[in-house]
């Protein structure tokens, strides 16, 4: 491993977002999605199931403030473990929880989504609410440092008890992630000083030191936030925590199976036999760096990986890092949706065997593609490959943006490649599917992730090191690069994802010698950058390295044609055999029957003729964009008619197939979708 090529993410005050795409995202988030989640959190959107989030922590607060004044005892915990309170109830108690045990992280992702709006647009009504927000949390922590409130209402004697199904890390992640973003974005620290108060009362509880528990988080996250938490803060026990949940992951005697059967003990209950492999699901079937294949509950893993090459980097483990590069390969070259999905079954969110990619049984879930963008960003903060940005890119502009609505009202927690609405109503198979977005979910992990990661953009577009600016994402941005004690201004100007050209200003108060390194994207061939005079450049990685000292007035201009491509998949995909998807720069694209009619499966791509493609400037839920119309056939289909008949040839009739890029699909009310078109 290479230190002096590591790299990190630009901070997030020096890289304002000024871009006609992900600037609109980000406002549709800041006004509208962030507001909107604040009321679901707190159970106000009416006809939406109700989330919990914010009644559940004023419980705890309640049940805290009453520990107090009064002798109390904490309700006896129930060894049956997760246990989720009805949903719905009219008239919920004040003094009960509802809703699943990993509730609170709903909540923490919210904040961190607003911490970031926050630090793009100054807004005195979000920063009243954040303070808001903060306030709640803070008053639900235990004086222990403890804060779960699943626990704090159902049991404290219960925390830690059941580490493999009921997340009480996995929030404490989300928390830490939260708290740095809030520190970051505005300089106030009371939640980070809560969250560092829990991570201390874990330090106390985990650790391979006689006395501790041997345990590791069951639905990962903490891992990567304890490497944030160390460098935001400095002190290295975070790291080593970090560390050591990555070490004993897996490792014998396997702690989950442990837990089990003493959880199956004390509610006398019958165990299986020992069978460490039902821990794939967790990716603790196996030591870490033994795992080759990603297996199990898609968000875990990627979670995980991220985690491991975050430890890998901080520690200089090339042995770890080496298990990351296994892991990533195995993803993106046998498990990976064209759209940038990962998790191909509804059956726990998981992995399946490899090609096996489905398209209207795909689960895909939303936060599945973000916590791939994740990984790859981690990926690339240790070697700047083109390879892991063009995966980021796939993921972000096509899965993860179409898990939101255009007016970000609504969201997709699946993001199938195929739907009919018949079937998702009469297909019990297709439970999970839905042919257009929900105002929420019972299970609502993925809109506030949307909205923290559309609003953190520039952490994933830009890193950098002391020398050198990486760009792995065109967006329009200005960002400022110091430079020992000089400062260069860069304004990017960006028409992705319609047009491959950008172009960066550059403003200094005096001369500045750096390196910008610019990616290339795959799914370009021939492009050119035009650099001012004098200026070095050199290629590696798939990106291009420009070097010299720049003054103010300097241009570079870069140019990635966009050409439509025909993609076919590995012939081991037997869903995708003899068909073919239509990508155009970093967008995959779809029909819709918006745009053609029913039935889109009788349609025909004439492959011979890709290149007599007609782009057309289109409007969709207020938005631009570019529809494709490609040349192809359409068998017609009339009403009755046997089952069965002998075989004679189709008659088709010309068409023009009209393609709209598969973030934008289901804005235009219900109806059929394809990614994967018969050829």
């Amino acid at each position: 491993m290479d230190k002096k090529a590591f790299n990190r993410p630009i901070d997030i005050c020096r890289a304002k977002i000024a871009d006609p795409f992900w600037g609109v995202a980000q406002e549709t988030v800041r006004r509208e999605v962030i507001p909107y989640l604040w009321e679901a959190l707190n159970d106000r959107i009416p006809n939406a199931p109700p989330s919990f989030c914010v009644h559940n922590f004023r419980a705890a607060a309640r049940m805290l403030e009453r520990s107090k004044t009064q002798e109390f005892v904490w309700p006896s915990y129930s060894f049956k473990g997760f246990r989720a309170l009805p949903q719905d109830p009219d008239s919920p108690d004040p003094d009960k929880h509802y809703g699943f045990a990993f509730q609170d992280s709903d909540f923490f992702k919210w904040v961190e989504a607003a911490s970031y709006a926050l630090a793009n647009h100054p807004d005195r009504e979000l920063e009243s609410k954040l303070e808001e927000a903060v306030d709640i949390v803070c008053a639900a922590q235990h004086e222990s440092g403890y804060l779960n409130t699943y626990y704090i209402v159902n049991g404290i004697d219960g925390a830690f008890t059941y580490l493999k199904d009921n997340h009480e890390l996995y929030c404490l992640g989300h928390l830490i992630e939260s708290a740095i973003a809030l520190y970051q974005s505005t300089g106030k620290d009371k939640l980070l000083k809560t969250a560092c108060r829990y991570a201390a009362f874990v330090l106390q509880r985990f650790g391979p030191e006689e006395g501790k528990c041997r345990g590791y988080p069951g639905h990962e996250e903490l891992e990567l936030a304890l490497a944030k938490l160390y460098e935001a803060t400095g002190k290295r026990e975070y790291l080593e925590l970090g560390r050591f949940f990555i070490d004993q992951r897996g490792t014998p005697p396997n702690f989950f199976l442990l837990e089990d059967r003493q959880r199956a003990e004390k509610n006398g209950e019958h165990y299986p036999p020992d069978d460490v492999s039902r821990y794939a699901y967790y990716q603790a079937h196996k030591p870490v760096r033994e795992q080759t294949e990603a297996v199990g509950h898609a968000v875990r893993a990627a979670y995980l990986y991220a985690g491991m090459a975050d430890i890998s980097r901080l520690t200089l483990d090339e042995n770890l890092f080496a298990a990351c590069g296994r892991l990533w390969d195995d993803i993106v070259q046998k498990k990976l949706y064209i759209t940038g999905g990962i998790g191909s079954t509804a059956v726990g969110e998981t992995f399946s065997f490899p090609y096996d990619l489905p398209n209207d049984t795909a689960y895909s879930e939303t936060c599945a593609a973000i916590a791939l963008a994740i990984f790859a960003r981690r990926m690339l903060q240790i070697c700047p490959k083109s390879e892991y940005a063009d995966v980021m890119e796939l993921a972000l502009y096509n899965t993860v943006l179409a898990g939101m609505a255009l007016d970000g009202k609504s969201f997709f927690y699946v993001n199938p490649l195929e739907v009919v609405p018949q079937a998702c109503g009469a297909d019990a198979r297709l439970e999970h599917v839905k042919p257009i977005r929900q105002k929420w979910f019972g299970c609502a992990c993925c809109p506030p992730n949307i909205a923290r990661t559309v609003s953190s953009i520039a952490a994933y577009a830009f890193t950098e090191n002391e020398n050198t600016l990486f760009v792995h994402l065109y967006i329009g941005s200005q960002i400022t690069k110091r430079v020992g004690n000089k400062e260069l201004q860069l304004n990017l100007e960006s028409e992705f994802p319609w047009r491959g050209s950008a172009t960066v200003r550059i403003k200094a108060a005096s001369p500045v010698r750096c390196t910008l390194a610019f990616r290339v994207p795959g799914w370009c061939k021939n492009y050119t950058v035009t650099l001012p005079d004098g200026i070095e450049r050199f290629e590696q990685n798939g990106y291009v390295y420009v070097v010299g000292t720049w003054k103010d007035g300097d241009q570079i201009k870069l140019d990635f044609p966009m050409e439509i491509h025909m993609r076919t998949a590995n012939p081991h995909v037997r869903e995708d055999y003899g068909l073919a998807a239509i990508t155009r720069g970093p967008l995959c694209y779809c029909m819709e029957q918006a745009d053609n009619s029913k039935n889109l499966h009788c349609y025909r791509l004439d492959a011979e003729r890709v290149g007599d493609a007609i782009e057309k400037s289109v409007e969709i839920g207020g938005r631009h964009m570019v529809l494709l119309e490609l040349p192809g056939y359409k068998q017609e289909i009339t009403p009755g008619g046997s089952l069965y008949i002998n075989y004679t040839k189709p008659q088709e009739k010309p068409v023009g197939l009209k393609l709209i890029p598969y973030f934008a699909w289901a804005n235009r009310g219900e109806g059929e979708m394809r990614v994967w078109l018969r050829v």
